[in-house]
């Protein structure tokens, strides 16, 4: 009887000091992670140096993300750095090589969405981004009346996400011209093409001009769609300029259209200027977006979740 008592009493005890035991390593594990989820806030926003790697000044997103800096508190105290898109693109790729953070500005359709599948966008709880995007076709006023068939062919133009990011990426990939890669797509694509070019008749030479920005999506829909209506028999020319001298072609009849106006967020203060003296054909392409980027191995999913340098 004492030793069944004695052996109930090691038992009892044993399994009280594991439950203590256990208890305060629970407490220890809330108040270290929460601890941690702090720390792992002000370690990303001091390793990125609170900065932002953008892309040109003066393009739609660069706007936004100035406004994003003012009106978030989680980045009161960051900087935008503007250089190019080319730039962004590299510091991104080898902070991706060096698993090292980073935060850019980026948007769909772009090739790197495909070459690094595992890229996300920082949630936008305030909505300074927008939602989904589209990307629409501006004619300047007259032209139906002055080039019926061009007009024509400019509004039935209409393609998706992933049709502009495969061109993209094989630029990318292979080396090849933007052109060239738009050309084989066209070649591949003709089912689509035939719907672009139903009713179209062929043309003798007649001139159109595009203005565009100068990046490799617009790029893409420019090439493709100047390649097709040039098998109608059309003389086309693509001017890449600003974002903002973009719209102010089309509005001044200095270009007859553009397909690189992404509303209704990104160019919206461009759009509103102008929009009285176009005709707004409507989406090109939908389900674009914007907004800040980061690599899938940063621990951390929304704009508030940084840490404000000041």
């Amino acid at each position: 009887m004492f030793l069944i008592k004695k052996y109930s009493f090691i038992f009892i005890t044993m399994l009280s000091l594991i439950l203590i035991s256990a208890c305060g390593s629970d407490e220890t594990s809330d108040n270290t992670n929460g601890s941690d989820g702090e720390d792992n806030k002000q370690n990303i926003s001091e390793e990125v140096e609170y900065t932002i790697t953008g892309i040109e000044p003066g393009a739609g997103i660069t706007v936004t993300t100035e406004k994003a800096i003012k009106e978030y508190d989680s980045l009161n105290g960051w900087s935008l750095e503007t250089s190019s898109t080319a730039a962004m693109v590299t510091a991104l790729e080898e902070a991706i090589d060096n698993e090292e953070p980073i935060i850019v500005t980026g948007w769909n359709p772009h090739w790197k969405f495909a070459k690094f599948p595992d890229l996300k966008y920082l949630e936008d709880p305030k909505g300074v981004y927008g939602g989904a995007e589209n990307i629409q076709t501006l004619a300047r006023k007259g032209l139906e009346e002055d080039k019926p068939n061009a007009y024509k062919i400019i509004d039935q133009f209409n393609w998706t996400v992933e049709d502009m990011e495969s061109i993209m990426y094989e630029s990318k990939d292979t080396g090849d011209s933007i052109d060239a890669v738009a050309s084989r797509w066209v070649e591949d694509n003709q089912n689509k093409v035939s719907q672009w070019t139903d009713g179209v008749e062929d043309v003798d030479g007649v001139k159109v001009e595009f203005s565009s920005t100068p990046w490799d999506s617009e790029r893409a829909s420019s090439s493709v769609l100047a390649q097709v209506m040039e098998q109608k028999g059309f003389d086309v020319t693509v001017t890449p300029v600003d974002p903002a001298a973009v719209f102010e072609a089309v509005a001044n009849g200095d270009v007859d259209a553009t397909l690189a106006a992404w509303l209704p967020a990104t160019h919206k203060d461009f759009y509103n200027k102008v929009k009285n003296d176009i005709v707004d054909l409507g989406p090109n392409l939908e389900g674009a977006k914007i907004g800040v980027v980061v690599p899938g191995y940063m621990d951390i999913s929304s704009i508030e979740d940084l840490e404000p340098a000041e």
